[in-house]
This record gives C-alpha cells, structure tokens and sequence, in this order.
C-alpha cells in the first residue's frame, strides 16, 4: 500500500519528529523524553492549540493530503497501438500523413441545451474566498480567459467582501469584489469557456446568484455540495479583530468568538494571532434541490451546474440522480486527495473518498443511468490532478460520461509562479532556476511570442501570472496529443476505457478495468490460433 500519511509530523503544520524512529500507527516517537524541545504536533498542539489544525502559514499556502492511497491514477497506463485511427473527421482517409499528433482535437463542450466550447477539457478549481485567489485573480481570470478553459469563482467572495453592500433584507446591492472578479474576465473572454460562480448556503441567503445574472451578466451558476478536502464549510482566517466582528454580524460563524471579552484580551495579548470565519454544513433534499435549479433558471442562469465532494455512494447517487431529473449541465466531482490551503490538515488527508475509487462509482452510477434510458449529465472529474496523463485516464476511466477534469492547486500554480518572476525581474533578484533561460520576459516565458503574435501590444497589459497559466495549459494540451496520437485517439470523445490498462489485480477489481494481462487477451489469442 506505500506510505501513509505520519499523523504527528508534517512540513504543511511546521512539525517534525525530533526520533529517527516513529510508531507508525501513531507518529509518535518511539522515544519521548520529558525534556525534548519539539517540535511534533502534539509538541505545537501544546501551546497553539486549534491553529496546528491547520495548514501553516495559513491563506500563503496551499496544501496537498499526502496519503498514499491504495489505488490512484498512477495503477494505469495508458494503451498503445500500432494500427487505427479514431475521432478523423469524416472525409479524412486515416496514413501517416494526416495522423500527426498535431492533429489531435483537444477542444470539447459541456452543458446541455447552452453548449459551452472548452478549448482544453479543464475546468479551474473554485477560487473563492480565499487570500491566495484574491491576491492572484487578475492572473488566474486572464489566464483562463486566454487558455479557453473554465473559471471557477468559489463561495463567499460577496460574504467577505470589505465593500459589501447589503439592503434592509441582508441582499446584495454592491459586492466589488465579485464585480472586479467578472470585469477581469470578460475582458479577455473569448468565447471559449466561461466564469462559473459557486453558491453555498450564505451565498444563496446573501442573493448572489440574482446580484451575478441580473447585475454582472454571469452565465452558469455552480451549487456546492462539497469537495474532495473537506467535509465541513469552507473556512479562511482573518488578522483582524474589527474584520471578525464584521464577519461574524454578517451572520458567519467566527471562531474563537470574537465577541467574547476573554477572546479580546487573548488577541490584545498577542496570543490570539487570527481568527476563523466558517461557512454552515449544508443539507440536501431532492425537492428543494430542484426547486433551487428551477429558480436560477428563472432567474437567468444559461447553465446550472453542481460541485460535490468526496461524500459515499449514496450522496454520490443522489447529485447524480437528481442531476439527471433536473436537467443540470455539469456534475463536477471531487475526490479526496486533492489540495486546498484552507481545508484541516487532517481532515484533507483522512476523510473521504479517493479520486479513482469515487470516479469507479460515477462510471457504474452512470451506467445503470444509462441503462433506465435517463439523461446523464456532463461529468467532470477533480482530485489530485495536475498532468496530462491524468486528464487522459480520468477522461478514459469514466468514459464517455466524464468529458472534463478539475484542476485545483496545478492550475494556480503557473499564475503565482508567473507573478513572482514578474516580481523579480522587478527587483534583480532572479532565481537561478529561472535565470538559466534569461533575464527578460522574452527569453524566459517560452510563448511569449506566441501570444504577442496572437494579441499584439496587448500582451503587454496581461499580468505574467496569466502568461504562465496559458504556458502550463499549452503544456498539457500538447501532452495530451501526444498520448491521444499513440493510442490513435484524434478526438475527446473517441477516448474509451479499453484504453486503459490496470497494472494491479486491486485496481483492476475497483474499477472494472482490464488487468493488464488480460487487456486484449481474446484478440491476441485469436490471432495466434489462426
């Protein structure tokens, strides 16, 4: 099975174990000594309490849970062949000559009655409310804009929003913030991909959706029903004891109360650093989910869309399911395993479903769906994703219902890394792992040109952040070729489970795919019994 996860120890919580030697099953050290000068977590835990819950430096960062699963993307791969040609368009007559992997179509659609064209099949995690998605979204949106992929904008953007403004009924009348988000993104919008903005239970109470459609034009809205990190509300911190008290006369559960005149002192103290603001556990219910899909449709929304996390089968079956009833666009679903900064460390790395176990069960869901005659809505798969083999095996693992996969962490990472070259070209300080191709913007971003050849002097205006995300998405794009090419797949939708192999009995077992000694068995045999 691998490593596990150490429960005592961890470079995300800033702890170590001071033994060589660690009890696995606790992370304790085998020897502990009265005296030791730390620094376990049980060490930290002592004298900080609920802040090692989280990741740290908590909202700078973001996180992975690092548990070794029994079964991930890693257990397949990818099969290849030596004749066919599969996805051509029609009047095209498959030879060597125009089955270049350049020629493989990576673009594709979601939705159902109001198509939405994907330049890449790639949808962006939910950035949300977060200091991280803030900071860095003129880079995120820019990026996305130009790559041609979906945008999330998560939960509680309005609700944190220091300019929100509220009617005598606590609805939005103003939230900048959100504004801001959209106008970035609009900007460079290309009619490839969309913004998607998430609601959860205070975003629904807050009116967000009617203040994005009516005021902001938005498109497709996303409920949330969780993800893949964790199995509570979200959560960010804030420094302030004034911004805590706001928050929490916004109606956000804030923790430690910041009302609390013991709570003041601790902060005054120095000892209270931060506060956290949650957001309420949701409940589902079918008739109210429909009734909620219809109003947004009332309301304006082109598309409605769900965001579901690492829950079991049955919550599984019920997004699915009512999914269908309702006509929704696209079921996003998120696996344990995944990233988030935000998440309880703990909590990332032991609830929930993994990713290829939960998409196991998307697939067999999906397929007695399909068998009742049911509409099945556009799946699309998240968890630990960040290359292009694993949008190849999430799309062929669920295939042909999955037609997209979400990325999280991987896909902010080119625009934070993009910011801080931008950054250090502005102060000298280059790192040596970046100056190595150069010391300029035209010799170290390698489609500089290309996007310069594309928008002009324009490229000028866009933040590097954005420059990156294109670079990274180009990244995969070609990847992806690659690999459909080889398994003579020149078109999303031809992509199949037959294209997979599993490389061990488990992960054939899980996921009904074939062992890689059987995969292709009857054909082989044939063929030498001739």
């Amino acid at each position: 099975m691998g490593n596990l996860a150490r429960p005592n120890s961890n470079d995300i919580t800033q702890t170590t174990n001071r033994s060589r030697d660690v009890v696995p099953s606790s992370g304790l050290c085998t020897r502990c000594i009265d005296g030791c000068t730390g620094n376990c977590e049980i060490f930290k835990t002592t004298f900080r309490g609920r802040e090692v819950l989280y990741p740290s430096p908590f909202g700078t960062v973001t996180a992975g849970g690092d548990k070794d699963y029994p079964v991930d993307f890693s257990h397949f791969n990818i099969q290849g062949y030596a004749l066919g040609a599969y996805g051509l368009p029609e009047d095209v007559e498959p030879s060597p000559d125009n089955t270049l992997f350049t020629m493989v179509n990576t673009e594709t659609e979601i939705g159902r009655e109001h198509r939405e064209k994907l330049r890449m099949p790639i949808i962006s995690g939910a950035l949300g409310s977060t200091e991280i998605a803030r900071a860095n979204w003129e880079h995120f949106a820019v990026g996305a804009a130009i790559s041609g992929v979906v945008l999330t904008c998560g939960e509680n953007v309005c609700g944190i929003d220091p300019g929100l403004q509220l009617n005598d009924k606590g609805k939005i009348v103003e939230s900048p913030e959100l504004r801001r988000r959209v106008e970035i993104y609009r900007r460079w919008y290309e009619g490839y991909g969309d913004i998607h903005v998430q609601m959860n239970v205070e975003d629904t109470r807050f009116g967000v959706a009617e203040y994005a459609i009516e005021k902001l034009g938005v498109e497709t809205i996303e409920l949330k029903w969780g993800q893949g990190a964790k199995c509570i509300g979200g959560e960010i911190k804030v420094d302030s004891l004034e911004r805590a008290l706001e928050l929490q006369r916004r109606g956000y559960l804030v923790t430690p109360d910041p009302s609390s005149e013991a709570i003041q002192k601790a902060y005054r103290d120095g000892a209270i650093k931060q506060f956290e603001r949650h957001s309420r556990l949701g409940f589902v219910d079918e008739e109210a989910f429909g009734r909620e899909v219809e109003r947004l449709r009332k309301l304006g929304a082109k598309r409605v869309t769900l965001k579901t996390g690492a829950y079991p089968m049955r919550e599984l079956a019920m997004a699915l399911r009512w999914s269908s009833d309702c006509g929704v666009d696209l079921v996003t679903i998120d696996g344990a395993g995944g990233g988030t900064g935000m998440s309880p460390w703990r909590m990332m790395v032991e609830w929930g479903v993994p990713t290829v176990y939960l998409e196991a069960m998307t697939y067999q869901l999906c397929e007695k769906l399909a068998a009742r005659g049911a509409y099945i809505p556009d799946i699309a798969i998240g968890g630990g994703l960040s290359t292009e083999d694993h949008i190849f095996k999430a799309l062929a693992l669920g295939a042909p219902y999955v037609k997209a996969v979400c990325l999280g962490r991987a896909i902010m990472i080119p625009g934070m890394v993009g910011k801080n070259i931008g950054l250090w070209l502005k102060q000298g300080n280059l790192p040596r792992t970046v100056s190595a191709y150069g010391n300029s913007i035209e010799e170290i971003f390698i489609m500089y040109e290309t996007l310069k050849a594309r928008y002009g002097s324009a490229v000028d205006e866009m933040p590097l952040g954005a420059i990156g995300w294109y670079t990274y998405v180009d990244k995969l794009r070609v990847g992806l070729q690659q690999l459909m090419a080889g398994s003579r797949n020149f078109s999303l939708k031809t992509i199949s489970r037959r294209d997979l192999m599993a490389l061990t009995r488990e992960a054939a077992d899980v996921t009904g795919i074939a062992y890689v000694m059987d995969a292709y068995r009857a054909e082989a045999e044939e063929i030498i019994s001739r």
